[in-house]
């Protein structure tokens, strides 16, 4: 690719813009206890749209109980139109890990990445927020702290993927997105 090429002409049916995403799974605090027997064992699944292709786990804590604790890092590409578009959605769950039976679900928190990327913009692309888990339309006991980054404006190679993947409304690069250059 030759150095000279504007953005417009850079983006085409082949590149598109995008950014880096990284979410920080912290904590989270004063969850409910939904073990009688045994310790819980926390984990956190990050998706966007709750689209199954994009969803990234932490590991189970398995000290913290109804205070867990990650400080586990998930990386994402997203594209620019996804960014800017208020139907991308990031989709963070918490889960109870048990042996032989189904993972007990304890709540989730849902925020617009277009509004995440708009509190973070005045900080320089990164912030840090606590919101109270839902379950359901109802609040539920407790509270997950992440933190998140989005980097520059890269321009990537849309992989063959992509068109299914705009297509569910996900605005998100496979990993297999190959970067070219940083605006």
């Amino acid at each position: 690719m030759e150095s000279g090429n504007t953005i417009e002409e850079m983006e085409s049916e082949q590149f598109t813009q995008c950014r880096n995403f990284h979410v920080t799974l912290i904590s989270a605090s004063d969850l409910v206890d939904v073990r009688h027997l045994f310790k819980m064992k926390v984990y956190a699944s990050v998706s966007f749209n709750e689209e199954p292709k994009t969803e990234k786990q932490t590991p189970k804590d398995k000290q913290g109980e109804t205070n867990p604790a990650w400080n586990h890092r998930m990386e994402y590409t997203i594209a620019e139109a996804g960014i800017l578009h208020n139907g991308l959605m990031l989709v963070i769950k918490l889960y109870c890990k048990r042996k032989f039976l189904p993972d007990v679900y304890i709540g989730q928190v849902q925020k617009p990445i277009k509004e995440l990327f708009e509190t973070a913009l005045p900080m320089g692309g990164s912030a840090e927020t606590t919101l109270a888990l839902r379950k359901g339309a109802a609040v539920s006991q407790g509270e997950l702290s992440f933190s998140y980054t989005f980097g520059e404006k890269i321009i990537v190679k849309k992989p063959s993927e992509w068109k299914t993947l705009v297509e569910s409304g996900a605005n998100l690069v496979p990993e297999t997105g190959k970067k070219l250059s940083h605006l």
